[in-house]
């Protein structure tokens, strides 16, 4: 189990982030978790400097349709990234094993075979009280790192085209 609360994060300091175009993929189903995510990534996309008219939203109905739609907003090419949000809690049958696992081969082929960052917020947990904890409870909201992640990596794959090289946020 996680130890520390994943809203604490440090301001990033991007100076170009409001011309930052994000998708955010989530599902409907257990939305009493994923909204939660979908809106703790929002705030902070939008605390950060994102403007929400760059932010577009695109519900799904479950984890696993996240491979599809994730893989059809990279191909259009139209995002600096995705954020793909889902919960699985397990039940009884090892339904959840083939879905977690699908579901994770399909956002990490979206890293793979596209050129856009596909962030992958995809609770599975094996109760519904860990989910809840992982999504605005005494965990914090994992939402929360997903937006800080797309920033980070959008910012990384920007800097990689700068003929300076310098990447990061002013870290040394």
């Amino acid at each position: 189990m996680a130890t520390v609360n994943l809203s604490d994060y440090k301001p990033l300091h991007i100076t170009n982030a409001e011309d930052f175009s994000i998708g955010i993929v989530f599902s409907e189903w257990n939305d009493f978790v994923t909204y939660n995510l979908r809106d703790a990534a929002l705030e902070i996309l939008e605390k950060e400097g994102v403007k929400k008219e760059n932010i577009r939203l695109f519900p799904v109905p479950g984890a696993f349709e996240l491979n599809y739609a994730s893989m059809q907003l990279c191909k259009e090419r139209k995002y600096d990234a995705i954020i793909s949000i889902g919960c699985v809690i397990r039940g009884e049958t090892p339904h959840f094993d083939y879905v977690c696992s699908a579901v994770a081969q399909g956002i990490k082929d979206c890293n793979i075979l596209t050129d856009t960052p596909t962030i992958f917020c995809v609770l599975t947990d094996d109760t519904k009280e860990q989910s809840i904890a992982r999504s605005g409870g005494d965990l914090g909201n994992k939402g929360v790192e997903a937006a800080v992640t797309a920033l980070r990596m959008i910012d990384f794959k920007k800097n990689l085209s700068d003929k300076k090289g310098n990447i990061g946020f002013g870290h040394s």
